[in-house]
């Protein structure tokens, strides 16, 4: 697999750099005030993050005044597992280089994504990113052998809470693991286990050997 720079022409399907933006007491709350656990954490909103100048900039201008949260996903991880969507973009931004495994919404035929169409991008620390709506994700992966990773995960407010009750009409509903997240799990992963639609046929990508 060639992990490829979102500089590079062929992130452009996927997402884009976000530039203009004041984010050096962003990029050090996330480095000094977040941990960095052996395995992956999410946590949807963080006060950390959302106090400082950086969280009206991006509430107001990369999201146009919606209600917004800052929380982050740090962790260490080369695995691929799943893949996610929401129904609006999400921003990420990391202390520390890492690694997206991104697949796309329009690949998903009868349920079931090949990850033999996942590309990897490398985003520099520092670098804010946004990643399309239609752009499939989910955990970051390290760049750097044992390095871990901290990244911000910005949302609209409420994504990845409690997932709404509702009796399911369509099979995509069957998919919502939480609140605007809809899930494909690969069979080898914790998810797929405790129930997550197994909607990821190929290989559980694993970069260990590429970094």
């Amino acid at each position: 697999m060639h992990i490829y720079s979102v500089y590079d022409a062929e992130f452009r399907p996927y997402g884009r750099v976000l530039s203009g933006y004041d984010t050096a007491e962003l990029v050090q709350a996330l480095e000094d005030k977040t941990p960095l656990p052996e395995g992956v954490d999410y946590v949807p909103g963080d006060k950390a993050l959302e106090d400082l100048p950086a969280y009206v900039q991006i509430r107001d201008q990369v999201y146009g005044g919606m209600p917004v949260q800052l929380g982050w996903c740090n962790g260490h991880n080369t695995k691929l597992n799943c893949l996610e969507y929401h129904r609006d973009s999400e921003v990420n931004l990391g202390s520390r280089d890492f690694i997206l495994l991104l697949g796309q919404e329009s690949d998903i035929v009868d349920g079931v994504l090949d990850t033999a169409t996942v590309k990897a991008f490398l985003c520099p620390a520092g670098t804010m990113v946004e990643v399309f709506a239609t752009t499939l994700h989910y955990a970051p992966c390290s760049a750097k052998k044992g390095q871990g990773f901290k990244v911000m995960v910005a949302l609209p407010q409420g994504t990845n809470t409690d997932k709404p009750v509702f009796a399911p009409k369509t099979e995509e509903d069957t998919w919502m693991t939480a609140r605007n997240k809809w899930l494909l799990a690969h069979a080898e992963s914790s998810e797929a286990k405790d129930g997550a639609h197994i909607g990821l046929k190929g290989e559980n990508i694993d970069i260990a050997n590429l970094i």
